[in-house]
């Protein structure tokens, strides 16, 4: 079987929720457009949005577990997303212009042992990635069923937050990656580095309870990575169904 591209995911609001996607065009040098736009900086921050900053800035799934239960639905000809909780009702509002909103909205999700949200940030120059560099995470469907099979139990993909899904290929395959190029539709990227996981991804996507130890399964292998970052180095829409070229 061919390797191709399985589904196209986006997270407009760092750690606050996730979108799938048809199709989407990449720019060089971009982030994949409209991903991690926003976050929320808690009331330790400093972050304003007029640079990359850290992930320890912001709230996020890997210290607010709850929040990897939201899903997000982003209308950017109005500037209004939708997000959505199993339980919390749903909310519609401007992240540019109604934080408060949000704020109120979120806060029951927040645990009360952790700095509180106390603003949206809008990122100025790029998305706010983990990374130090603007990066589409690439994930490997076949790495997922390893570890599902290792934990003897099905786990949601959304534990990951990726960008990109991949089918076809060998297990941990990606991870040999590293300094290459790969070309999907129109675009091509080069893998920069593994992407090393945190305590966010043992947080149920539907439930936001921490259930799963995929730290301890993925330190079976020797590590704790899972999925490669890309800068995307020549821009163009990618689909869903698209075929994965190496160069």
């Amino acid at each position: 079987m061919s390797a191709g591209l399985a589904s196209i995911w986006r997270h407009p609001i760092k750690s606050h929720g996730r979108e799938p996607l048809d199709h989407v065009t990449l720019e060089a040098g971009q982030c994949l457009p409209w991903d991690r736009t926003w976050a929320v900086a808690h009331e330790r921050s400093g972050a304003d949005g007029s640079e990359w900053a850290p992930c320890a800035n912001f709230s996020r799934c890997a210290k607010a577990p709850q929040l990897q239960a939201i899903t997000a639905r982003l209308d950017p000809a109005a500037g209004q997303i939708t997000l959505s909780h199993p339980d919390r009702p749903g909310l519609t509002f401007d992240p540019d212009g109604d934080a408060g909103t949000f704020l109120d909205w979120v806060r029951p999700l927040m645990p009360e042992d952790r700095a509180p949200s106390a603003r949206i940030v809008r990122a100025r120059s790029r998305g706010m990635t983990d990374s130090d560099f603007p990066s589409v995470t690439l994930c490997n469907l076949a790495s997922h069923r390893a570890v599902e099979q290792r934990m003897g139990r099905e786990l949601s993909i959304h534990r990951w937050r990726g960008n990109l899904w991949l089918d076809g290929l060998a297990p941990w395959e990606e991870f040999d990656w590293i300094g290459r190029e790969l070309r999907i539709g129109g675009a091509t990227l080069r893998v920069r580095e593994r992407t090393g996981r945190c305590a966010a991804t043992m947080a149920n996507p539907e439930t936001g309870a921490r259930d799963a130890d995929t730290l301890g399964a993925l330190k079976t292998w020797g590590h704790a990575d899972f999925s490669v970052r890309a800068e995307v180095v020549a821009g163009g829409e990618i689909a869903r169904g698209d075929l994965l070229e190496m160069s």
